[in-house]
């Protein structure tokens, strides 16, 4: 009895071990970074190296009826608040064990998330979803849903809310 249980668990703890290089996007929300508990979870114990990444996306200029158009986009400024915020994050997880490199990009956040697993060999990805649905879909889109419908590897969401965020802080 005890090895028709074992066999199919040691079977799924060698799929989960194949993992080893995993891209985790990050977008400066809590929300985005409630990914990191789990993370933190499996990355030692699988040996894995972890890529941060933090897509700047372009501002468009604003333009005002008859005035010229007002550009409020500072690429420079944009890319430095990223590294930063991304060296802060990986130096945490650096202090618990864990291998990791920041990686910041510019463009459209599914493209560049696609493309980052891509160059870096990623054979996961691990990302939280904002957990939206019905009209704030609609209109805000869905970089995670856009991810897991074009990725080459694994995605694993971990759906997350402001409120769960807010809750899980607040104890």
């Amino acid at each position: 009895m005890h090895e028709t249980v074992a066999a199919p668990l040691r079977a799924r703890l060698a799929e989960v071990a194949m993992y080893k290089r995993a891209l985790v996007p990050l977008d400066g929300s809590a929300v985005a970074e409630a990914i990191i508990p789990f993370i933190l979870q499996i990355a030692g114990p699988l040996d894995m190296t972890v890529r941060l990444l933090r897509v700047v996306e372009p501002i468009r200029p604003m333009v005002v009826e008859g005035a010229r158009p007002l550009i409020v986009d500072d690429p420079v400024v944009r890319e430095r608040e990223a590294e930063e915020y991304l060296a802060r994050i990986a130096a945490e997880l650096r202090g618990r064990g864990v291998d990791v490199a920041p990686e910041v990009r510019r463009g459209a956040a599914p493209a560049a998330i696609l493309a980052a697993a891509k160059s870096c060999s990623a054979d996961l990805i691990a990302m939280s979803t904002h957990g939206r649905s019905g009209l704030g879909r609609l209109l805000f889109g869905s970089v995670a849903e856009q991810v897991l419908r074009h990725a080459d590897v694994p995605v694993f969401l971990m759906r997350q809310t402001e409120a769960q965020v807010a809750a899980r802080t607040a104890t």
